[in-house]
């Protein structure tokens, strides 16, 4: 077994509550090598990543097992780190916030219980990824679309527990969840909604129950496991129709982004907008050594260059219409008509109608293509997003865009941003490539994010997801009445988790040293 242990837990203490694990789940379920906990570390950390390493993995086969390993964890104060699959590339994957936590590994509970082909909703356990509730739905005929992530090896329902994103109608994957099941921090075992109701015909039919609502307790938190969760399914359209759009200049963002914003509020286009720039196209087919490969950061004549060959715009982005096919031609009109004296030409959308294949739409299909950008340094690659939420205006946006380029610039680092606009709001995604063995370069990329954090508070603005090394400081950013969130959020963690055993530190809920 590793000698490495929990946090004010002795060898002696851990060692028998690994065993009382191997016990509730069967030893081989029990991870505690060298080589077993290394696959658990973050695949993109600045470094070996060994400052996020786990004592142990565990990996039940049902919600009852993962109720005992709660109390074995319990009785012997060992914290655990509860993960879907795993995959949460860029946040720091399944490494634990905190040294030594154990990993408890929900992959193996990957039964897809329900798909209500009428009602257009399922019910999942934790370890579902992406690409298995395509292949059911698909395999099955089943005329339900889902919504997936650029990169979507994960687990569908450990991305929305995380506010993730994809580029549909159902794009905004918290949203669609609808009825928990939970093991809480002592064991006990709830159903959110109207799952309250042991023999509830509408568990996924209806988001709220009877009193207070707590699905979005769960969003975010460490205050207990989620073991099952219902989400919506888009019912197949009538018709599709896309298109990508490439606009030439730097400050066409200004004018762009107003009439995006526009009708995104109106639910004309009604997926998740990404507006992104040149070395976001490129990182995913080229290496920056192909454009350039001299010092500090890429010159905008490499941009140009990149512009050109792979026909690109200064920012780009891809519109997706669905719906019946009257409403679906109405809305591509009005785009042509909102962007073609704009960009001076004719834009032609992609049609798909019912009976085409379905390759040819704009239904969410499973990728893992975006993690080529990861190899745009070489090396050993990784990134770190910063995607502080912002008003969804133009001018404010391009001026923030302006800014952030000069401090990349500042720094030595290539600008890779996009925009991605909701429905009231837009991120405004900087993403920091970087090859996680170059120290100078790591050294920067810490630099840049913590800045970039700094003066998007100073701002008003704030990040709506934290890398698992830095979710301290952006909780930090919260500080309304001095932090008053953060004091509620601790309260309610000792009241649920006195021993603090559910993901300590997470999202900076229960971290060391909090005051209830």
């Amino acid at each position: 077994m590793t000698s490495l242990t929990p946090r004010n837990v002795s060898a002696a203490a851990f060692a028998k509550a690994i065993d009382r694990f191997g016990a509730a789940i069967g030893k081989q379920w029990v991870l505690t090598s060298d080589e077993d906990r290394a696959t658990y570390l973050d695949p993109y950390a600045m470094g070996d990543g060994m400052d996020h390493e786990s004592s142990a993995v565990l990996a039940p086969a049902s919600a009852e097992e993962v109720q005992a390993l709660v109390r074995i964890a319990n009785e012997h104060k060992v914290p655990l780190w509860p993960v879907g699959r795993g995959k949460n590339f860029g946040y720091g994957a399944a490494a634990p916030a905190m040294r030594g936590n154990v990993i408890l590994d929900l992959s193996r509970m990957n039964r897809i219980l329900d798909v209500d082909e009428k009602f257009a909703h399922c019910l999942l356990e934790p370890g579902v990824s992406y690409f298995d509730l395509y292949n059911h739905l698909k395999d099955n005929n089943i005329p339900l679309w889902m919504s997936v992530p650029g990169n979507s090896w994960g687990s569908v329902v450990g991305n929305a527990l995380d506010r993730g994103i994809g580029y549909t109608p159902y794009g905004d994957h918290t949203e669609t969840l609808c009825g928990l099941e939970v093991v809480l921090p002592d064991g006990d075992m709830v159903r959110t909604g109207m799952g309250a109701q042991a023999n509830s015909k509408v568990w996924q039919a209806y988001h709220y129950g009877y009193g207070p609502g707590w699905d979005q307790m769960f969003v975010q938190s460490n205050l207990g496991v989620v073991t099952k969760a219902g989400l919506w399914l888009q019912p197949e359209p009538e018709m599709t129709a896309k298109i990508t759009l490439a606009l030439p200049n730097f400050e066409d963002a200004s004018w762009a982004l107003d009439i995006l914003t526009e009708l995104r509020r109106r639910d004309v286009i009604q997926h998740n907008i990404v507006f992104g720039s040149p070395v976001r196209a490129a990182s995913v087919q080229s290496q920056r050594k192909d454009w350039y490969d001299g010092p500090g950061a890429l010159p905008n004549s490499a941009s140009e260059e990149m512009m050109k060959k792979l026909n690109l715009g200064w920012w780009n982005t891809k519109l997706f219409l669905f719906g019946y096919a009257g409403a679906v031609q109405a809305h591509v009109k009005l785009i042509r008509d909102l962007f073609e004296p704009k960009l001076g030409k004719k834009i032609d959308f992609e049609i798909w109608q019912k009976g085409d294949p379905v390759e040819k739409s704009a239904r969410g299909i499973p990728s893992t293509l975006a993690l080529q950008s990861v190899n745009w340094y070489g090396g050993r690659g990784g990134h770190l997003s910063f995607a502080p939420v912002m008003p969804p205006d133009g001018k404010l946006i391009l001026d923030y865009a302006k800014r952030t380029k000069r401090l990349y610039d500042e720094v030595g680092h290539d600008y890779y941003a996009s925009f991605t606009i909701g429905k009231r709001h837009i991120n405004n995604v900087s993403l920091i490539l970087y090859d996680r063995d170059d120290a100078d370069m790591t050294a920067r990329v810490d630099k840049l994010y913590r800045t970039l954090v700094a003066r998007a508070a100073a701002d008003g603005y704030a990040e709506y997801r934290g890398h698992i090394s830095y979710m301290d400081i952006v909780a930090d950013t919260f500080d309304f009445n001095n932090g008053a969130i953060t004091r509620l959020n601790d309260r309610v963690k000792k009241a649920l988790d006195p021993n603090n055993i559910i993901a300590p530190g997470r999202n900076g809920i229960g971290r060391e040293g909090a005051k209830a």
